[in-house]
């Protein structure tokens, strides 16, 4: 998905004023408040370029989960230190609990379907240990939608430049994203595309997914950039 475009998204973000630092601090606290069980072993799912990594592992044992092998690439350059694996959000399989798994920037969409969202919260859900807390940063709800939507992210840098327009459409519940690129380096000037589909999923189907993977679940509606948390406890027993 971001094979061309990983080694500077980092960069378009930053330009675009998101905080991953503010991003940290509010999730560190969340962290705190809502898990219960006594570890500090924390799973990043769909972790991208691992900055929210990089601000959280002094206090958290992370390991990372991404699709992407650019986007890993990045990530494994900057947490040399951290297990990062490539697998997909709804069946990978790591032999261990953790006591936080997050899911963040809306990469929940790229689940795509009903059944796939399912899928992949309670596959997170199985990776939690007793009384660990998953934390869903939701994809943008069908009733927020604003279908034909054009917008565009600028990086202006002595060594960079680019810049990206997107156009966005619906069809049905999924949303969708063609992105043009157009890049400037010391090598010279490319162009190129990105296709991007996201499931749009509404309240009731997060809350259903998380109850469905029999978690204690919590919405906090502003969460880290305006889209909501979704917070889900499991069990501190079974049975």
């Amino acid at each position: 998905m971001f094979a061309k475009s990983a080694r500077f998204y980092d960069a378009l973000y930053a330009h675009s004023g998101k905080d991953y630092a503010a991003e940290a601090d509010r999730l560190r606290r969340l962290m705190r408040r809502y898990r219960q069980s006594g570890g500090r072993a924390w799973l990043d799912v769909a972790c991208g370029t691992g900055l929210h990594i990089a601000y959280l592992m002094d206090d958290f044992d992370a390991t990372g989960v991404d699709v992407d092998e650019g986007m890993l690439g990045v990530a494994r350059e900057r947490c040399p230190d951290v297990a990062f694996y490539e697998a997909d959000m709804v069946d990978f399989a790591l032999d261990r609990r953790f006591d936080v798994v997050t899911c963040l920037f809306s990469s929940i969409g790229y689940a795509r379907t009903l059944d796939r969202l399912h899928a992949a919260v309670a596959n997170m859900a199985r990776h939690l240990a007793p009384g660990g807390l998953l934390i869903v940063e939701p994809w943008i709800l069908p009733e927020d939608w604003q279908d034909r939507h054009v917008g565009a992210l600028f990086v202006d840098e002595p060594d960079l430049k680019v810049a990206r327009v997107n156009h966005s459409r619906r069809e049905g519940t999924v949303s969708i994203l063609d992105f043009q690129y157009l890049v400037g380096t010391p090598e010279g000037v490319e162009h190129f595309a990105e296709r991007h589909e996201l499931g749009l999923f509404a309240h009731e189907d997060y809350r259903a997914a998380f109850e469905r993977a029999e978690l204690h679940v919590e919405h906090d509606p502003e969460g880290l950039m305006g889209r909501g948390l979704y917070m889900g406890i499991a069990p501190l027993y079974s049975g």
